[in-house]
């Protein structure tokens, strides 16, 4: 008898061990099929160019459903007008590509954060979080377009936790880019970001960090600006990814008149 009830509390404590797991993994399925609609891919078009569509960063929805937020590294500094090149999303699935035409709204180089607004009906924008604090070992899921959309748009999610809340630091190189009151900003104000236990590629730059549970964006992927400061020192970079904490995309959209979601 006595062995029978123990077997039974083995099952049952089994039980409760895998439920939880099915559960977040429904979750999770269930959250990245939310999130894939507001994740698009940013770049530009240029008729005459073969082909016409040049990947840069990925993307995601906010505000009102017209705008996105993405990292300012990516973008060019100037477009080609007299080859009739623009800025654009694109959205779709596979090979069926829709691109909109869309342009800068405001840029904050320190956080390396664009805003962009884009033409055409308003798609469904994802929300933000920050209302209680990133702590570090949770767990968080980022979507993207790792490898470009050579072979069409599939949107990549990935998972991880926060393996750590570190200091940035810009390195000289950057820093020649910046205005003097944008640097003497950051030396007052040095910044936080979120690294993770979770592998980003350059195509990732600008996905949504967000919680599995319930998709609450909470940062934004940074693969390459944040991995050049934070390990300048080093000869090879450690292929660690990072993320801005998406306080400073919100100041961005309340500097632009455009409130996040």
């Amino acid at each position: 008898m006595q062995l029978a009830c123990g077997w039974r509390a083995r099952a049952v404590a089994a039980v409760l061990v895998v439920l939880p797991l099915a559960v977040r993994a429904a979750n999770l399925a269930d959250t990245v099929a939310k999130i894939k609609t507001g994740v698009v891919a940013v770049g530009t078009v240029q008729p005459a160019r073969q082909p016409s569509a040049q990947f840069l960063a990925t993307g995601f929805v906010v505000a009102q459903g017209s705008h996105v937020i993405t990292n300012a590294h990516g973008l060019p500094d100037l477009l080609d007008p007299q080859g009739k090149e623009t800025l654009a999303i694109f959205i779709g699935r596979g090979k069926q590509i829709e691109s909109r035409p869309a342009s800068k709204v405001a840029i904050d180089p320190v956080h390396d954060l664009a805003l962009l607004k884009f033409e055409g009906a308003p798609l469904p924008p994802l929300r933000l979080g920050g209302s209680k604090p990133v702590r570090e070992g949770q767990e968080v899921a980022f979507t993207g377009f790792p490898l470009g959309v050579v072979l069409g748009l599939f949107p990549v999610t990935h998972t991880g936790i926060i393996a750590a809340i570190s200091p940035i630091a810009i390195p000289a190189g950057e820093a020649a880019q910046l205005d003097g009151a944008t640097l003497k900003r950051l030396r007052q104000e040095p910044y936080e970001v979120f690294q993770l236990d979770a592998t980003a590629y350059p195509g990732n730059s600008g996905s949504p960090l967000y919680e599995p549970a319930n998709g609450s964006v909470i940062g934004v992927i940074n693969k390459v600006f944040v991995q050049q400061s934070k390990e300048a020192v080093l000869d090879r970079p450690s292929g660690i990814s990072y993320a801005i904490p998406i306080r400073y995309a919100q100041e961005l959209l309340k500097r632009a008149g455009a409130p996040g979601k």
